[in-house]
């Protein structure tokens, strides 16, 4: 089962997503696909992993190619997040195809080595500001891989104010 959280900034997305793979027994992979810059983030990133790790998650940090990435049988995978993901993807300076294909190409594989996957990804572009074009580009980008996980996903999930509005499929247990 695939599942697609979207949202704004800090709007609940990555709790309610992991709280999706609370009951799951199996094995939890957290694939993190920020890339730090910074003492900050390192100390971020650190501090993440420990909380993930008392809920039982193993983190996999990766930042780009994620279809590369090894799973074990019938686990639950956690992705976070599309955005860091499609940036990385983009101005990645091994760029050897659209980044769009590259991602949704490398989303399908994990959906099909893992029982269920949780993907976050963040709702850009509706603020109808013009951006400078490497800005819009990028936000081009995340809405078209936005929109194609829609589309093959099982249930798709807007959190709003910490709320979650399924926009198709279920909340799944």
């Amino acid at each position: 089962m695939t599942t697609l959280v979207t949202g704004g900034s800090k709007c609940g997305k990555s709790s309610f997503a992991e709280r999706i793979l609370d009951g799951f027994c199996g094995k939890k992979v957290y694939i993190a696909t920020m890339q730090p810059f910074g003492e900050e983030a390192f100390e971020a990133i650190d501090r993440h992993r420990k909380m993930r790790g008392q809920k039982g998650f193993e983190t996999v940090e990766k930042y780009t190619d994620i279809g590369e990435i090894s799973l074990p049988a019938n686990c639950a995978v956690l992705l976070e997040c599309v955005g860091n993901l499609c940036a990385n993807e983009m101005f990645s300076e091994t760029e050897i195809c659209y980044p769009a294909d590259k991602i949704i190409s490398g989303i399908k594989r994990l959906s099909e080595f893992s029982e269920n996957l949780v993907i976050v990804t963040n709702q850009v572009g509706s603020d109808g500001i013009d951006y400078a074009e490497g800005t819009a580009e990028y936000i081009r980008l995340l809405g078209e891989v936005n929109r194609r996980i829609a589309e093959f996903a099982d249930n798709v999930i807007e959190c709003v104010y910490g709320v979650p509005i399924v926009l198709k499929g279920e909340i799944p247990c």
